[in-house]
């Protein structure tokens, strides 16, 4: 099993700056740039870092993700993961863009199509919740607001779409890279824990608040993560 953290894989020992396509440095604040999401397709995946492109953590059992992984086809099964995600439930990540290069992204789908998050000691997800796995800004675009961004996009569209609230497997004692979010980062984008365990608490990210809200959409999950900078979180220890 290839393990992650933020979406890169520990066992090689490298920075996970490593993990994308390298690029022109875009640095953020200094200049003018533009930033984008987009939903994660089949057309895009690749845009992902390679070792998160064909890491099947979250998406396989843990049997069938070491079979994936000693047969050398785990990015073939990311991709029927993502495209029957996709086809069955709908958009189930979002890659941030800064001047057309990857900075960025999260994935998100129903406890259903993620069998690992019944691994964990403070499962199940709660009924009503689409489980949050894996985000991640690389560092050079860091202390830009991508965090943020991605998390607003995320709670946009599953409010949209009816969904009530958020939950992710936090690591209280996140040090370096490994297979969940730190806890420190899901508490700053507004998660609370409804589920305690000294390692690995369930957090969870209400969004009937931001519904109930007179204001549209955007103004009131502005309201709700608009003071919220996971950036700090994010960055590699």
């Amino acid at each position: 099993m290839t393990p992650l953290s933020l979406s890169y894989d520990a066992r090689l020992g490298r920075p996970y700056s490593h993990g994308f396509p390298q690029r022109p440095f875009v640095t953020i604040g200094a200049c003018k740039v533009s930033r984008r999401l987009a939903n994660v397709t089949l057309d895009n995946l690749d845009d992902l870092p390679r070792r998160c492109r064909r890491c099947v953590f979250w998406e396989l059992d843990p049997v069938s993700g070491e079979r994936a992984v000693e047969s050398g086809d785990p990015g073939l099964e990311k991709e029927a993961w993502i495209s029957a995600t996709l086809l069955e439930w709908g958009s189930c990540g979002k890659i941030a863009y800064v001047d057309g290069v990857a900075a960025g992204f999260v994935l998100y789908a129903p406890p259903l199509y993620l069998p690992r998050s019944v691994a964990f000691p403070t499962s199940p997800v709660s009924a009503d919740a689409v489980l949050l796995t894996t985000a991640h800004i690389i560092p050079e675009f860091s202390g830009g607001g991508l965090g943020r961004m991605l998390v607003q996009g995320v709670a946009k569209d599953l409010t949209r779409r009816g969904v009530r609230a958020i939950e992710a497997f936090g690591d209280l004692k996140w040090e370096q890279p490994g297979c969940l979010i730190p806890a420190e980062y899901l508490l700053s984008v507004g998660f609370k824990t409804v589920r305690p365990h000294l390692r690995f608490p369930r957090l969870r990210l209400e969004l009937k608040t931001a519904i109930s809200w007179r204001e549209d959409v955007e103004v009131a999950l502005e309201r709700l993560l608009g003071s919220m900078s996971p950036e700090r979180a994010l960055r590699p220890v």
